[in-house]
């Protein structure tokens, strides 16, 4: 893929999903980077992250602009989907199938759950329990005959396979942490596609970043861990390592974080109460 970005200009991102209304904690997630961009004389791109036909609308599309318009922040068009670039994805997934770091998996949610439960002693990565493994080591002839009869499966990374390809340090540089050693291996073999969804948030976003040139990336500290897979993801693509800056997250009165699931209180909500985006900057510590 080769995507380099030698540009001294710096260049961010916004890039929501389209599954519901933005709330608070998205406002600061798409200000600081609208904010970095404009302090430093560089650019700032919204991408609408898409992949889940599911789950994402139209409706809430259009929501998206309404609310950061009412934040005053201004974008450059044209805004890329990622349901618009599957190819660039595909393209990916056959780079990463040509180095022999993919392999399918058969295995349903409920196969992998009940594989851990008869573990004693199930590995943990970040978001949990972590998949057994138990296609990994599936022959090429086991594989072609399901794949062949048409078997739902999934295509996951191996790790052990990629950091064995991997000549370089895999570190990565966040604002507030310092210099980082990735460590992929807590996360396990994680899904990059699936038949449904033929890319995943871990490989379209390492995908698009390059392809645009971010080179700031900002988000919230829950996707701090994340990085490690993004980083080796890179290195098996040949993509430039950006710099990220994983800030705090908002926090409602119960100190969870906001979210969409949780029914947090849309913008579209507070701006309807009368409630200005110059109170709501200030409200964010970002007057």
């Amino acid at each position: 893929m080769n995507t380099s970005n030698d540009s001294s200009e710096m260049i961010t991102r916004f890039a929501p999903s389209p599954s519901g209304r933005l709330h608070s904690g998205h406002a600061l997630a798409a200000i600081i980077p609208w904010r970095e961009a404009m302090d430093n004389g560089g650019r700032f791109l919204l991408r609408i992250e898409d992949i889940d036909r599911e789950r994402c609308h139209a409706e809430f599309e259009v929501g998206i602009f309404e609310d950061l318009a009412w934040l005053g922040l201004t974008w450059e068009e044209p805004v890329r989907r990622q349901s618009d670039h599957m190819d660039d994805y595909a393209d990916a997934i056959s780079m990463l199938q040509d180095q022999g770091v993919i392999y399918p998996c058969f295995c349903s949610r409920a196969d992998i759950r009940a594989e851990i439960a008869r573990s004693d002693s199930a590995p943990h990565g970040p978001d949990g329990a972590l998949y057994p493994g138990t296609c990994r080591h599936l022959s090429r002839d086991q594989k072609n005959t399901r794949i062949a009869a048409g078997d739902a499966h999934a295509l996951r990374l191996d790790v052990e396979k990629s950091l064995a390809l991997i000549k370089e340090p895999l570190v990565w540089h966040d604002r507030l942490a310092g210099v980082i050693v990735a460590n992929p291996t807590a996360h396990g073999d994680v899904v990059l596609a699936r038949k449904d969804t033929p890319t995943s948030y871990h490989l379209s976003v390492v995908v698009d970043d390059a392809l645009q040139g971010i080179n700031l990336i900002t988000r919230g500290k829950d996707l701090f861990e994340a990085t490690d897979v993004h980083r080796l993801l890179q290195s098996l693509l040949g993509l430039p390592t950006p710099d990220y800056f994983h800030h705090e997250l908002v926090v409602g009165e119960d100190g969870r974080r906001l979210a969409t699931r949780h029914k947090a209180r849309s913008l579209e909500s507070i701006r309807e109460s009368g409630t200005t985006a110059q109170a709501l900057f200030s409200q964010l510590g970002m007057d």
